[in-house]
């Protein structure tokens, strides 16, 4: 079921402002861009520009979320992974290095997705043979 609303809780915008301002990152920084997405989606995602590319001025880093329909929801998850590298970038970590955590997902994910095309081969095989 999806939900009416398409973008993030209050509870998470806050607590991304908050973490902007930690950082010192200002609005006034940002480059942001809307362009049309690209992959799943069908015919809302061709002709509408709901992926967000982000880019930091000062620091040069930019970040480009089209993962979901919803502008809304693209670009608060770009402004909460541009604040992430940005974090990596000052903590002196290269901004391209990826958790354990996220690893870990990555590697959950590639395993769910081959369980299911190995699922869906076997039932075309199936439906093959009649």
């Amino acid at each position: 079921m999806a939900s009416t609303n398409s973008g993030p809780s209050e509870k998470k915008q806050a607590a991304l402002d908050q973490k902007l301002e930690k950082l010192g990152i200002r609005k006034t920084d940002l480059e942001e861009k809307f362009i049309k997405a690209s992959g799943r989606g069908g015919q809302k995602v061709n002709k509408s520009s709901s992926a967000v590319f982000l880019r930091h001025k000062v620091t040069g880093l930019s970040v480009k979320v089209g993962k979901h329909r919803s502008l809304h929801l693209n670009r608060f998850l770009a402004l909460r992974a541009l604040a992430e590298k940005i974090q990596a970038l000052q903590s002196g970590r290269h901004p391209s290095d990826m958790s354990d955590s996220d690893r870990k997902i990555q590697k959950q994910k590639r395993r769910r997705r081959q369980k299911t095309r190995k699922k869906l081969a076997g039932k075309q095989k199936q439906e093959d043979q009649r």
